[in-house]
């Protein structure tokens, strides 16, 4: 029989504590989804986000409920917003994106979050897809 060999190193599981992401919120109430968004909209302007507006979609498409729009001044600040927002929904609610789009090249960022999505524009971006005025029939909030 064996025994253990006191020279080896502990296992990588004994080295290595992560905390672990709680579940992702069971709470779609309207509301939840809400704050949740705010939350979004709250981490881009902590990191200088420009023209931070959540879009209440509920009434005007079928597949998400409200639409975070941002901007950076450049693709180094649209990166740096979209990972802020990444970082404060998976530390506050648990949350990761079921899809991301653009963080190589920086100029339109999209997380997917379902019940809502976060776009991260340079002002060049933003300026030509005008989703503000695509979507103007939808009621929008502000955040500063």
């Amino acid at each position: 029989m064996e025994t253990p060999d006191s020279t080896l190193p502990p296992p990588l599981e004994a080295v290595v504590r992560r905390p672990r992401p709680r579940p992702a919120p069971s709470d779609s109430s309207p509301q939840a989804v809400k704050e949740r968004a705010l939350a979004a909209a709250r981490a881009a302007a902590a990191v200088k986000a420009e023209d931070v507006r959540v879009l209440d979609m509920r009434e005007v498409v079928s597949y998400t409920d409200f639409l975070v729009i941002c901007t950076g001044r450049n693709v180094r600040l649209t990166k740096r917003i979209a990972e802020e927002v990444g970082r404060r929904l998976k530390l506050d609610y648990g949350m990761l994106p079921a899809g991301t789009e653009g963080e190589t090249a920086g100029e339109w960022i999209l997380l997917d979050y379902l019940d809502f999505i976060v776009h991260v524009f340079t002002p060049e971006s933003r300026d030509f897809y005008r989703l503000d005025v695509l979507w103007k029939q939808a009621p929008a909030e502000s955040v500063e």
